[in-house]
């Protein structure tokens, strides 16, 4: 990553910065969302943004998520390139006729005649915003990968959230972009200069030769850590972050893991039916004859998320769950 020019910012300033920019550049670009105007949505990421653009191109919707994803998909059939944001991603599914079933098959449906340049913003998960219980708290990643047509982006840094929302925007289909509510306050090295990072290109957040382990959003962190305690212990980590969930980079996947020969793979999302035993069948069958040990597939508890911050914190895949399942697939 450039640092000549960069400073530091948080992961919302860095959306933040991402929306002001392609709002400057291009005036067909309007964001849409509950709340907007006043206090920047649910978390404050679209602040001052109305006070530079104006109720035309910063809309505040009523609480109706189906309508105004709607609107949202009209207009970007017609010209415009609308930014939705929702509150909480949970409440996408109020709108997932418009995301999944119209959206999605536009672009197929019209033979290539009618396009969606249409950006949603999802904040979600838990572990940070404490007892925001079952309705508030899912990562539901799995349920829009699986439908065709759509992109979806997961970014775990500032540098990269810049970077993928200002690709998402330009991007003439329909694209789910998931923002970790816990990584709203963390900063990175983001450069002033312009830049974009492409769709379907992951990286090796810290290389090593012993195993591979797999994380996306928030989970990146505790990967990290995770690396940083087993370092010390002579187990050397090497962590990717696939950036796009869909487009996926395999190949990343494939290269670490027949240099590795073990693989972690992390998720906060429960295991059923999930992307970590998706990516698992992938290895699987690409990688099968450079594997040593089975693959490791952490998860969240499959149950609601509770209210209690107690019983909350027991369901998450912690920092000593990827430490121990390390050792485990080392044979450590």
């Amino acid at each position: 990553m450039p640092e000549n020019g960069s400073r530091k910012l948080t992961y919302m300033l860095a959306i933040r910065e991402a929306l002001q920019e392609e709002m400057r550049a291009d005036p067909h670009v309007l964001i849409m969302g509950e709340d907007l105007a006043r206090h920047g949505g649910g978390f404050g990421v679209t602040k001052e943004l109305w006070e530079e653009f104006g109720s035309d191109r910063v809309r505040n919707t009523p609480i109706s998520e189906n309508s105004f994803v709607g609107a949202a998909l009209g207009a970007a059939m017609t010209g415009s390139r609308p930014v939705v944001e929702l509150m909480f991603m949970d409440f996408a599914m109020v709108a997932m006729d418009q995301i999944c079933n119209e959206a999605a098959k536009v672009r197929y449906m019209y033979g290539g005649q009618a396009q969606a340049p249409l950006v949603i913003r999802c904040p979600q998960g838990g572990l940070s915003w404490k007892s925001a219980a079952a309705q508030h708290s899912q990562s539901l990643e799995a349920w829009f990968v699986h439908i065709p047509g759509l992109k979806v982006v997961f970014p775990s840094n500032a540098y990269d959230a810049k970077g993928l929302l200002k690709s998402a925007i330009r991007d003439n289909n329909p694209v789910v972009f998931i923002e970790h509510k816990a990584l709203y306050g963390i900063e990175d090295l983001v450069p002033a200069e312009e830049y974009l990072v492409p769709f379907g290109k992951g990286k090796v957040v810290r290389p090593g030769n012993d195993v591979t382990v797999i994380a996306s959003g928030y989970m990146v962190h505790f990967a990290q850590e995770a690396a940083s305690r087993l370092e010390e212990k002579g187990i050397e980590v090497e962590i990717l972050d696939p950036r796009t969930l869909k487009p996926l980079d395999e190949e990343l996947f494939y290269q670490s893991i027949k240099k590795t020969h073990r693989a972690v793979i992390v998720q906060e999302a429960n295991k059923n039916a999930g992307l970590g035993m998706d990516w698992c069948a992938r290895i699987q069958e690409n990688c099968f004859d450079w594997l040593d040990a089975p693959i490791s597939v952490l998860a969240g508890e499959d149950v609601p998320i509770p209210y209690a911050s107690s019983i909350e914190n027991q369901i998450y895949v912690s920092t000593s769950d990827i430490v121990r399942a390390v050792k485990e697939v080392c044979y450590g």
